[in-house]
């Protein structure tokens, strides 16, 4: 990873496979419920997910 990590919080993965993000990750990437996109990577190095803001929502053409 090219920056340092900011722990947020720890979740249990759910039954039907959704996981509960915490509140505070709306402010930190300025995400709007049922429009901002998230793109989720694999870094098999660190054995970790990503989640990067898209660049554009999901409403906008």
């Amino acid at each position: 990873m090219d920056n340092e990590l900011i722990y947020l919080d720890t979740y249990v993965l759910q039954q039907d496979m959704r996981i509960r993000m915490p509140k505070s990750i709306l402010e930190n990437l300025n995400l709007e419920r049922g429009k901002s996109r998230l793109k989720i990577y694999y870094d098999p190095l660190n054995k970790s997910l990503v989640l990067k803001k898209e660049d554009k929502d999901i409403n906008k053409k």
